[in-house]
């Protein structure tokens, strides 16, 4: 990789971080090529990114971004999941890391909040945006759909009524 190659390599790492909310570090080490890609296409189904760059690039990217505080964790083989829900990428990895222990979660940041291990999996057991806007939306729908049914049942008794002495009327 040439000087070109790199500083392009930075400047977008660092485009990336300043649009992102949450950056979870992870270390793969053993991880076969069919687990890396499953792990990047849960990754992108979840609406996140996941990159592999080497730590110098990866700290010059993290510098002048909020997340400025997760350099110090940039040893080893190092990736980066990030996304713009603040849970996506958390929910991705330590789901994938349950089920793979070649996947190990260092840490990660939360806007300028850096958070640990425990508090990546703690992240990651909430809902996600998309799920929290489902419930807001039930809760908010579901008096409605009451007061329909409750404004509906009168006019269904009225009809009623009308039909019963409509029938009586035809009997005598």
């Amino acid at each position: 990789m040439d000087r070109a190659q790199k500083e392009a390599t930075v400047a977008g790492l660092n485009q990336t971080l300043g649009e992102v909310n949450l950056v979870v570090v992870t270390q793969q080490s053993g991880l076969t090529v069919y687990e890396s890609m499953m792990l990047r296409r849960k990754v992108r189904e979840a609406g996140a990114g996941f990159k592999v760059t080497k730590n110098r690039l990866t700290r010059l990217a993290l510098e002048g971004t909020k997340f400025q505080a997760l350099q110090s964790l940039m040893t080893g083989p190092t990736a980066l999941a990030f996304s713009e829900d603040p849970v996506a990428a958390a929910k991705v990895c330590v789901e994938f890391a349950k089920q793979n222990e070649k996947l190990t979660i260092i840490g990660g940041a939360l806007g300028e909040q850096l958070l640990d291990v425990n508090g990546v999996q703690a992240l990651a057991k909430l809902p996600s945006l998309d799920e929290l806007r489902a419930k807001l939306v039930g809760l908010v729908q579901a008096p409605a759909t009451k007061v329909a049914g409750v404004l509906q049942a009168p006019a269904g008794q009225l009809a009623r009524v009308f039909s019963a002495y409509g029938s009586q009327d035809e009997a005598a």
